[in-house]
């Protein structure tokens, strides 16, 4: 995932798409904080309430005209310190006056981890996604992992031991490749799968691990970490 520049300021509401700008990858929209163009995908919606107050909507499910962010938190968090947000949100909007919670930023990480979380829940109920140490260990070394990925709280030897199994599946041995350590611990990953001590997980669908690539490189880059993808995957 394209990491946007955040040390300019775009003065055209990012919600209209661009004339020609879509791709067969999705629709294009501007940043309104760094005047940069992505995929819809890639970036987060903001809407705003009858009352002026602004919101993460990174569903981009809410009714009405919204405005498109890229950059990261501490970019996020220096454009408000700024005033910079405001402005340029009072430009998209068009509208009376705008209210930005002081805890937009944590908002907005809360809500991509919420989604991010759904989206695991959603392939674990599907069958494309495997759980315990064990059974992915078996799964990896055959070639079948796609993507692998540990809660934050998962122990180092633990996660080398799948990481090596699942290398030796790919045929990466000595590439470094290694699953990527997710910014949730396994309390939290266990409710979402609905599975008691989930610790590591394992994608073994190609679509299903891109989907998740998509919910999670967004929720990295605004965390300002980066990710090392499965093999063949692009974060």
């Amino acid at each position: 995932m394209r990491k946007l520049p955040n040390d300019t300021v775009a003065d055209l509401a990012a919600d209209a798409p661009t004339p020609s700008a879509d791709t067969a990858e999705g629709p294009i929209r501007r940043c309104i904080l760094s005047g940069e163009r992505d995929e819809r995908a890639h970036l987060i919606r903001l809407a705003i309430s009858p009352d002026g107050v602004v919101a993460p909507d990174v569903r981009a499910k809410a009714p009405g005209r919204g405005a498109w962010i890229g950059v990261d938190r501490a970019g996020l968090e220096e454009a408000i310190a700024k005033g910079k947000l405001k402005g340029a949100l009072a430009r998209a909007f068009k509208t009376g006056p705008i209210t930005i919670p002081e805890d937009l930023p944590q908002a907005i990480e809360e809500a991509l981890t919420r989604a991010l979380l759904d989206r695991l829940g959603l392939e674990a109920r599907s069958g494309t996604l495997l759980t315990g140490s064990d059974r992915i260990a078996e799964t990896a070394r055959r070639g079948k992992v796609t993507m692998l990925l540990h809660a934050s709280d998962a122990a180092a030897d633990g996660n080398g031991k799948l990481d090596q199994a699942w290398r030796v599946g790919s045929e990466t041995e000595g590439s470094g490749d290694r699953g990527i350590v997710l910014p949730v611990d396994r309390t939290r990953l266990s409710v979402a799968l609905g599975r008691d001590n989930a610790v590591h997980v394992a994608l073994t669908d190609h679509r299903a691990a891109a989907r998740i690539d998509q919910f999670l490189g967004r929720l990295l880059h605004f965390k300002g970490e980066g990710a090392e993808p499965a093999p063949g995957m692009t974060i």
